[in-house]
């Protein structure tokens, strides 16, 4: 069988039966494509993708999970990527090469007290990566000995792997996979509008920071190695804590002699309006890992990201048979890819060139302020977000927040896909909650672009729906 050349025209019939007949999709039910045919992407420029119909959509979602934080058709990360393809595709990370070093001296300029980069390919491998340096440690020195339980966060996600899985809040992504990895406990979640004690913001007295420190006490401080958290919870409902919320918790791990793992995988170059998400809060973690938005969709590429003092502690000797194997023993073969390091450089150039961050901090301003104009429509309980990186709950009863069924957010969402925009959603991960819609666009964003967005959206939730 002959193969047509990637550039070359395509037969939208013949892709379409391709990709109804032998592409399994990711977290989609495939009884869909029995009933219609689902879109396929042929092509994007700016913030405007085109499926093989010709059919043109405004991208509010960053390529559906957020990651082309710069927009499609950018021929000079292509160029960047061909070029370094051309002059060494690959080294495996044993041994360095030029644009992983010239990459990892970039990010730990970003990074005030980080000072060594572990490169790998996916947001999950950059977590499993930092739960791996946890779990060693805990063997390394006698301070840390026994400390190998990890807290996570209700509703954050932090991968598809079985470890990251295990650490993850979200109850529909968990299911069917059991028995998930021993050693990861649930901590709540600090969303107020769907406060898990029932109380109210200030009242609360911080309770689901304080919760933290009670299950560390419950489980034994010194069984209890590290927390993770993303800054702005992203798949489980574009969750931003209060100000004072996250440096509660710093306070709370460094009694303990937890590490602080923070997860800008979503929330990472920009996205909130400051480079880091955890920026916002003032705090220092520990490890941060990172991915998505990093080479800007255009290549797989992650990292996690360490303080010298959790570096020197796999500083081995290997003359002392005792030490021999007291380093990270751990390899990620595609981590050793140049073409990805290329096109992150060539991003964080872009980013700076343009004052993306920036662009980001104001066109949020306008995207949250827009949002909130729905706040008053019947279907509308609560708009939320930070940057671009904002949210709206669907509820039947705004009142008592019962949520719209899920069969009623697919058709809304569908309604809005029609109108040419494309916006994200809450999937398979909350039960009976998954009605968050979520708006994330590309950096590149406009007043103009934001206001297609929202009067779409708009135009929709006015119609009468009903479940």
């Amino acid at each position: 069988m002959s193969l047509t050349p990637p550039c070359e025209s395509f037969d939208p019939d013949a892709v379409a039966a391709d990709d109804r007949d032998c592409l399994w999709h990711h977290i989609k039910p495939h009884h869909l494509f029995q009933s219609a045919e689902q879109p396929v992407i042929a092509s994007g420029d700016g913030l405007v993708v085109r499926d093989i119909r010709g059919r043109e959509y405004l991208d509010a979602a960053s390529g559906g999970v957020w990651s082309v934080i710069v927009g499609y058709g950018r021929r000079a990360i292509a160029r960047a990527v061909a070029h370094q393809l051309e002059t060494l595709p690959y080294y495996a990370g044993v041994l360095g090469t030029v644009p992983a070093a010239r990459l990892a001296r970039a990010l730990v300029d970003r990074l005030p007290g980080m000072d060594k980069i572990f490169f790998s390919n996916s947001g999950s491998e950059a977590n499993e990566k930092a739960f791996k340096l946890v779990r060693q440690a805990a063997r390394l020195g006698r301070d840390r000995a026994g400390k190998v339980k990890i807290l996570y966060r209700d509703r954050d996600y932090h991968g598809t792997t079985l470890a990251t899985l295990s650490a993850t809040g979200q109850a529909e992504r968990r299911r069917g996979f059991e028995p998930l990895c021993p050693g990861f406990v649930q901590v709540p979640h600090p969303l107020c509008y769907r406060c898990p004690f029932e109380l109210s913001y200030p009242g609360c007295e911080m309770r689901c920071a304080t919760e933290v420190e009670r299950i560390i006490e419950s489980e034994g401080p010194d069984t209890v190695g590290a927390l993770i958290v993303e800054p702005i919870t992203a798949g489980g409902g574009i969750i931003v804590p209060r100000d004072e919320y996250l440096p509660m918790i710093e306070r709370i791990c460094r009694r303990h002699g937890l590490w602080l793992i923070i997860d800008e995988v979503v929330c990472g170059f920009g996205r909130t309006g400051v480079f880091w998400g955890h920026q916002h809060f003032g705090i220092s973690p520990d490890i941060v890992t990172m991915a998505k938005g990093m080479a800007g969709g255009y290549e797989p590429l992650s990292a996690t990201a360490v303080r010298p003092e959790i570096f020197q502690r796999f500083l081995n000797d290997p003359a002392d048979p005792g030490q021999r194997l007291n380093y990270f023993r751990d390899i990620s073969t595609y981590g050793g890819c140049t073409g990805p390091m290329a096109a992150a450089l060539e991003t964080l150039r872009i980013i700076d060139a343009e004052d993306l961050v920036g662009n980001s901090r104001r066109m949020g301003t306008y995207l949250l302020d827009r949002l909130r104009e729905l706040a008053d429509m019947p279907l509308v309980g609560d708009v939320r977000g930070r940057g671009l990186f904002c949210g709206v709950e669907l509820v039947a009863d705004k009142k008592t927040k019962q949520p719209i069924s899920e069969a009623l957010m697919g058709r809304i969402v569908a309604a809005i896909n029609a109108r040419g925009v494309l916006v994200g959603r809450t999937n398979a991960s909350l039960p009976g909650n998954n009605t968050i819609m979520n708006f994330a666009p590309a950096l590149i964003v406009t007043r103009e672009q934001i206001d297609q967005i929202v009067d779409a959206v708009k135009a929709v939730l006015a119609q009468r729906w009903r479940d």
